[in-house]
């Protein structure tokens, strides 16, 4: 995996000497990024404050997953149920990843990072869809870390959707109900060809998954700080995976 750091200054937080989690680390993390609004609202600074703030954390922590041999991360960045939000709120949302790679997408390129999409990005604003469409075809041929990015997905909706894909190959005749099992769903999940999540992240105090890799999350250990997003650092993150690697993972089994 290729390690490249970055001659661009980073936030404060992120720049400390730690030292780097070892042994067994977490193939896949996926963070659950709350507290945007809490953030800009103790400051009292606009909600948008607080999604751009949260924004430099998501650049660093893909930089700090990357740096120690992280495998895959996946970002939950808008999920179904976000549309609910006030209009304007939504489509400062929906304008966010076009700065982000914009600024970023050279970094990730360089790093060899692989960028994919998962949830329903048809129904995202079009200038949106062009940002998603231009950052796969950079980095599709990238080597290096997996990053998911969640825009509009639901965890249930990805089950949906694989059953309905698992049917429709039955509708055509390539396949039959009784071949129906979990791996042939899971080939049909937005995360198709990737190991589940070793480790789930949430932020801001919030202690639920909400709709988040709900299939995948099986046997996830789960780890929850009251941090808030944009307070998020390296320390943080290595604590989070130094408290997975003191668990013990049986999978139903003993050990």
């Amino acid at each position: 995996m290729l390690r490249w750091v970055s001659r661009r200054m980073r936030r404060p937080g992120w720049d400390v000497d730690l030292e780097r989690p070892e042994g067994d680390l977490p193939a896949h993390i996926g963070i659950i990024m709350d507290g945007n609004g809490r953030w800009a609202k103790q400051r009292g600074l606009p909600r948008s404050a607080g999604h751009h703030a949260g924004m430099l954390t998501m650049r660093e922590v893909i930089r700090a997953c990357d740096d120690i041999g992280i495998q895959c991360l996946t970002l939950f960045a808008f999920s179904t149920e976000n549309w609910k939000r006030p209009e304007p709120e939504v489509e400062y949302l929906m304008r966010l990843p076009e700065e982000f790679f914009r600024t970023e997408i050279d970094e990730l390129a360089e790093r060899g990072v692989q960028a994919r999409f998962i949830g329903n990005t048809e129904r995202l604003p079009e200038h949106t869809q062009e940002v998603v469409r231009q950052t796969l075809e950079r980095t599709k041929h990238n080597r290096g870390m997996v990053v998911n990015f969640a825009l509009n997905y639901g965890g249930r909706s990805d089950v949906v959707d694989a059953v309905k894909a698992f049917a429709g190959e039955v509708a055509a005749g390539r396949a039959t109900w009784e071949e129906m099992t979990e791996d042939s769903i899971e080939a049909h999940l937005s995360t198709r060809g990737l190991p589940d999540p070793d480790l789930i992240i949430r932020t801001s105090g919030e202690i639920r998954l909400s709709n988040f890799l709900i299939w995948q999350a099986a046997y996830a250990e789960l780890w929850f700080t009251d941090v808030l997003w944009p307070d998020f650092t390296r320390e943080t993150l290595y604590q989070a995976i130094r408290d997975y690697q003191r668990r013990k993972r049986r999978f139903g089994g003993l050990k």
